[in-house]
């Protein structure tokens, strides 16, 4: 039985124009948004460029010198406001990540309340942007420091926290009195534009807030203008090394302040002193949150031998009971399909290097239709593998018997991450 899946939100939150001083405009071309899921198209974006992305400088910049002067009592009302309002569309918010994203539903709810948590906190943060007093070692001088915002802050943000990222940047630029523009993730554009009709009914004024989301073919001219512009003061940017040091270099001229979270390769050590139990349940969460598909997923597992077989069979007895395949807005998956087929292919790339080297598949490690990857584990793992050299950013799990000390394995999990 083929299920049709239909994305069924209020239409003020379903917006696909850039949003620029206020405003909602349109571009020369549009892009398509797809589910990651099926395949198909969800609505086409304005596919804004290096024109939009300037005159979105060029807004917030104005606004910059308004908002600034605002009190932190009047920024922080305007925040406690937007967190009110993606508190009270929780749901539909949600259901923009799945359909975008592929992240199951009960997920994207969590990642709603997790990004309204940052507008809460920092609404209340901005009344407390305190300064200090210094000694001075002359008698007739006195020493003040005062914390003034930077200026104009270019926000890129990835498609895995398609809301998360953007509020948790955002919140504390505009807390501070910064304003902003946003640069959404290709493949998640509606996330950043529905956070921007909600800013606009909290009554966030004109300039303050800017998103220009683009096309992938857009995105170098567009991140170009974001990273090189004189009237930007700050860089914040979450994604890739490469594109980071990319972004790092274009910001170099202009001697930018910048923000980067870049990459992840994070280990899991399993000793033979560990509860088994937990052991699989912290793998479990670790590694197959949102497919594996976040920056702080454990990529390179190492199991010490007295260990070994007994976290190996309870680990695939868990991944059988708990991991469902399957389309993000049914209640009973709980591992959607990867962002794209581009995805898919890394993943299953990293599983047939592994198994060319020697590795043996305990689980999964097929490729299924468009961009979904059966959850993969994978044992007689060595460290030339390139699971245990590269970021996977998929649910494949691999692991290295040790036979070592446990200080040798965390000198093997170094080794392996040079």
């Amino acid at each position: 039985v083929v299920q049709h899946y239909s994305l069924d939100v209020s239409a003020p939150l379903l917006r696909t124009q850039g949003y620029v001083d206020g405003r909602w405009v349109s571009a020369a071309s549009v892009f398509p948004v797809l589910d990651p899921a099926t395949g198909k198209e969800i609505t086409r974006v304005a596919d804004c460029g290096a024109a939009e992305a300037k005159q979105a400088v060029d807004a917030a910049y104005k606004a910059f010198h308004s908002w600034k002067q605002c009190t932190a009592k009047e920024r922080s009302i305007l925040l406690r406001k937007w967190f009110d309002l993606l508190t009270l569309h929780k749901e539909d918010l949600a259901k923009l990540i799945t359909f975008e994203s592929g992240k199951p539903l009960r997920e994207a709810v969590g990642e709603i309340t997790y990004a309204a948590s940052f507008l809460e906190w920092f609404s209340e943060e901005a009344r407390r942007v305190y300064g200090d007093i210094v000694p001075s070692p002359a008698k007739d001088r006195k020493i003040l420091l005062l914390k003034q915002p930077v200026g104009v802050a270019s926000i890129i943000t990835p498609w895995n926290f398609p809301s998360a990222m953007i509020t948790r940047k955002v919140g504390a630029a505009l807390a501070a009195g910064c304003t902003v523009v946003v640069k959404p993730a290709e493949d998640t554009p509606l996330s950043a534009l529905a956070l921007a009709e909600l800013a606009e009914q909290a009554g966030i004024p004109a300039g303050v807030f800017n998103v220009v989301p683009c096309s992938r073919e857009k995105t170098p001219s567009v991140g170009e203008v974001l990273c090189t512009d004189p009237l930007v003061a700050k860089i914040s940017f979450t994604g890739s090394t490469a594109t980071g040091k990319v972004l790092l270099k274009m910001a170099a001229d202009t001697v930018k302040k910048a923000s980067m979270e870049l990459g992840g390769h994070a280990p899991f050590i399993v000793f033979d002193s560990a509860d088994v139990d937990k052991a699989v349940a912290g793998a479990m969460g670790s590694k197959f949150r949102n497919s594996g598909q976040t920056c702080v997923c454990s990529n390179r597992f190492l199991v010490q031998s007295g260990i070994h077989d007994r976290f190996m069979e309870k680990l695939g007895q868990a991944m059988d009971a708990e991991l469902r395949v399957g389309h993000g807005s049914d209640p009973e998956t709980t591992q959607g399909p990867l962002i794209n087929a581009r995805a898919a292919e890394k993943v299953a790339h990293q599983v047939s290097d592994a198994v060319s080297r020697g590795a043996k598949v305990l689980k999964g490690g097929k490729r299924l239709d468009g961009s979904f990857m059966e959850p993969t584990l994978l044992a007689n793992v060595s460290t030339e593998m390139l699971c245990m050299k590269e970021e996977t950013f998929g649910p494949l799990l691999p692991v290295i018997r040790s036979v070592r000390s446990a200080v040798f394995m965390c000198f093997t999990l170094i080794q392996s991450a040079v």
